[in-house]
């Protein structure tokens, strides 16, 4: 689950930004004038920004664990982490968040580290289902767990902003593997958690 080969085509970013340039006359608009000056300038370096995911490795994320945790061998989740990424069919914005678990064998992963993995690959153009099964296939690939689950929530601008113009909807996707997907008992017990019973806010 390695980062793309680079294209061998490399592109600058004067290349990036007078397509910008080329895009603003498109739209019927001035790139010269005051207030569009800096615009290539500025969507170039965010355009760096929303797809850092591209030059980053996922699996290293994972690759430091733990096997000292006292026995520990129930269900680790890490619920409503935040995530912005952009479909690959418009570019426009998907705003959600993941609720990742996993089954430990014998060996746990900082969580920060899941929260990484959900970055490095929403950080990249997407479509929402690939993204669901990259997370989950990521996290079973490289800690083998006896399972692992992911859900994701978000809503996509290309139908909001744009097209049908839908607001206030919401697409729920899964990817479940190993014990979650085979064992109904340790998928009913994830979707539990991930539901929120029992849970916690910090004061």
């Amino acid at each position: 689950m390695s980062s793309p080969e680079p294209s061998s085509e490399q592109v600058t970013e004067q290349q990036a930004e007078q397509a910008i340039r080329t895009l603003l006359r498109w739209a019927g608009d001035d790139p010269s004038r005051e207030g569009l000056r800096d615009t290539p300038r500025r969507v170039a370096r965010a355009w760096r920004e929303w797809c850092a995911g591209y030059a980053q490795d996922p699996t290293a994320y994972l690759a430091r664990t733990f096997e000292e945790v006292a026995g520990y061998d129930e269900i680790i989740v890490l619920r409503d982490i935040d995530f912005e990424s952009h479909c690959e069919h418009h570019m426009a914005p998907i705003v959600g968040r993941v609720h990742v678990g996993y089954l430990p064998r014998n060996r746990v992963v900082g969580i920060s580290k899941l929260a990484r993995v959900v970055d490095a690959y929403a950080k990249r153009l997407q479509v929402q289902e690939k993204l669901t099964a990259q997370i989950a296939q990521c996290i079973q690939d490289t800690l083998q767990p006896h399972g692992v689950g992911v859900i994701v929530e978000a809503s996509h601008e290309c139908m909001t902003t744009r097209g049908v113009h839908k607001r206030g909807v919401s697409m729920v996707t899964s990817t479940l593997l190993g014990s979650f997907r085979s064992d109904p008992a340790t998928r009913q017990e994830f979707m539990r958690l991930v539901r929120g019973a029992g849970s916690f806010s910090p004061r």
